[in-house]
């Protein structure tokens, strides 16, 4: 009875190790565990070699787990029954039923969980061993269970989901939603996880904003209009402002113009351009971003299903996306976002929602919009008169200034100052 007993201490150890490996092999950073192993440590390595066969290991646990407690229970039972008699036998239930649930589930699992990346790598060790000897049992299980599944038409080898794994690349970004010491660089996060979803229409400079020149003018007119611009590419157009002709680069200018000993007479401004480069709008931040590479170019012609010109965007735009707005000394400010004493803020028409979204961490729709005039007109279905207010999202939008059909300036009040 005494080995028995021991036995039974033995096999409720070797049931808190399953529990613990199972849970700490499970929560473990992947990310840690694979700068770890880039580092050298060998019992990182492990893990994440346990983990990449995540089906053979969980598998072992569980055949283990299930043979441990099967035995540990029957013994339980007959030194129960030696003892007690018949009775023995429901004196065993209660008291495995408590001492497995405590001492070798909640309690290693709990410690486990707390310091889940140091008790990885001391259990991974062992869980080879188990693994290994194991193993030609769990992949005859795997056999027959996939054997099963193919008979009802179900998958038993699922491709890895790109969706899921970028859900949860988004679930660990929001983990550390609370300090505001890393809040730079979870905005950065969030947006390059994004570049995929937002097309360049949200992020372009639009037509009405834009700078180009005519063509035709006189080469002084021409070289006047560029050195007036803060911008060093600029579209040419030729008797249609949808007409682009070509870029030019404002260096390009200055080469020729020294060139030609700082005489403007002959210089052909159009001659120095390069042939447009026209996109569709619906292009997304990551497949614009992987073509600048691709064609060495900063700057693009955004047109819509039409052919229409929408505007252009640049590198720039798509950086400025990723890590905010970049300001040097020839950028043109321009009326953005103002934060009023009540908690308010006087917004311009033409801010992005992306943009408020990313600075103030906000959750405003952009899916039908692009900017916060946009999304006025989207959810009121009307062009709002001055002083009319509106509530959605949980947002408090109050209409202060219109220019004809264009919203110029809103008030809004986020639902913390609402």
């Amino acid at each position: 009875m005494i080995a028995a007993i021991a036995a039974i201490v033995g096999l409720l150890l070797l049931l808190a190790f399953f529990g613990a490996a199972e849970t700490a092999l499970t929560v473990a950073s992947k990310p840690l565990m694979h700068t770890l192993e880039a580092e050298g440590d060998r019992r990182a390595a492990l893990v994440n070699r346990l983990r990449a066969r995540k089906e053979r290991l969980l598998g072992s646990i569980l055949l283990g787990n299930t043979l441990v407690h099967i035995l540990a229970t029957s013994l339980a039972t007959g030194v129960a029954i030696g003892l007690a008699g018949e009775a023995g036998i429901a004196y065993a239930t209660a008291v495995m039923t408590v001492v497995v649930l405590i001492f070798a589930e909640i309690m290693p699992k709990t410690v486990a969980i707390r310091h889940a990346n140091r008790v990885a790598v001391v259990l991974a060790p062992v869980m080879r061993v188990v693994v290994a000897v194991l193993g030609p049992a769990i992949h005859a299980i795997h056999l027959f269970v996939g054997g099963v599944l193919r008979l009802v038409g179900a998958n038993a080898s699922p491709e890895a989901d790109v969706a899921a794994a970028v859900a949860e690349l988004r679930g660990a970004i929001e983990v550390h939603a609370t300090p505001d010491e890393v809040r730079e660089e979870r905005r950065m996060l969030r947006s390059i996880l994004d570049l995929n979803d937002v097309e360049v229409g949200a992020v372009m400079t639009h037509r009405r904003t834009m700078t180009t020149v005519d063509a035709g003018l006189a080469a002084d007119e021409v070289v006047a209009q560029i050195l007036a611009s803060p911008f060093t590419r600029i579209p040419l157009w030729r008797d249609d402002p949808d007409n682009i002709v070509g870029v030019v680069h404002s260096k390009d200018v200055l080469r020729a113009l020294h060139a030609g000993g700082g005489r403007i007479d002959g210089l052909d401004v159009p001659a120095l351009a390069s042939p447009p480069w026209f996109i569709p709008e619906s292009t997304t931040l990551l497949e614009q971003l992987q073509a600048f590479r691709q064609r060495h170019e900063h700057f693009a012609l955004v047109v819509d299903e039409y052919g229409t010109l929408m505007g252009v965007v640049t590198l720039e735009d798509i950086i400025e996306e990723i890590v905010g707005d970049i300001a040097d000394e020839h950028d043109v400010s321009v009326p953005g976002v103002r934060a009023q004493q009540d908690g308010s803020y006087v917004v311009a028409g033409t801010v992005t929602i992306r943009d408020l979204n990313r600075e103030f961490e906000w959750r405003l729709p952009d899916d039908e919009a692009a900017t916060l005039a946009g999304l006025i007109l989207h959810e009121s279905r009307q062009i709002p008169n001055v002083g009319q207010v509106f509530l959605f999202h949980g947002f408090r939008f109050e209409i202060l200034r219109r220019h004809r059909n264009q919203l110029t300036s809103i008030r809004i009040t986020p639902p913390a100052a609402a």
